[in-house]
């Protein structure tokens, strides 16, 4: 069944990421006995800090449906560079996939087509800043051509004592 110490969080749309986030509920919970699991692909680990080569493995992992839209993957967080955002390392992302994100918004980035990362994107006038969620860390300047955006965080998935 379900481990007691997982979480489900669904990002709510046109909120501030650190404040988007509300539980998602299971199958047999009373706020939606019709809730469906359903297997999306876990493909691997991104980086919440610096960027990481793209080494993709494939599993798989349950998820509410409600969490799922159409081109939905999961991806483990390795890092703390979102911590302001409520992502924390060890995390699994929910990421709708697509080709553009706006500004602002938290995006899995892929860099020279070599490493990804998951970070803020912010359009300037000299290029791309990748932001990090985290004052501790240093934003990284690169240009257009150097980036492409793989997909959005949509939800999380939290294990262990983070979610108690």
């Amino acid at each position: 069944m379900f481990e007691a110490s997982t979480r489900y969080m669904i990002r709510h749309p046109n909120r501030r990421l650190a404040e988007a986030w509300s539980p998602c509920p299971l199958p047999g919970d009373p706020q939606d006995a019709l809730e469906e699991m359903v297997d999306i692909p876990l493909l691997g680990s991104i980086a919440a800090g610096m960027p990481i080569e793209a080494c993709p493995s494939v599993s798989h992992i349950r998820v509410p449906r409600r969490m799922v839209r159409r081109n939905t993957y999961a991806l483990r967080v390795c890092g703390d560079s979102m911590i302001d955002c409520n992502i924390f390392d060890g995390d699994v992302i929910i990421i709708e996939q697509c080709e553009s994100a706006e500004n602002g918004e938290t995006a899995v980035v892929m860099i020279n087509g070599q490493e990804v990362t998951l970070k803020k994107l912010y359009i300037e006038k000299s290029g791309v800043r990748l932001q990090p969620a985290n004052r501790q860390m240093a934003p990284i300047f690169l240009k257009n051509s150097d980036i492409q955006v793989l997909g959005m965080v949509m939800g999380v998935v939290r294990q262990g004592e983070l979610a108690a």
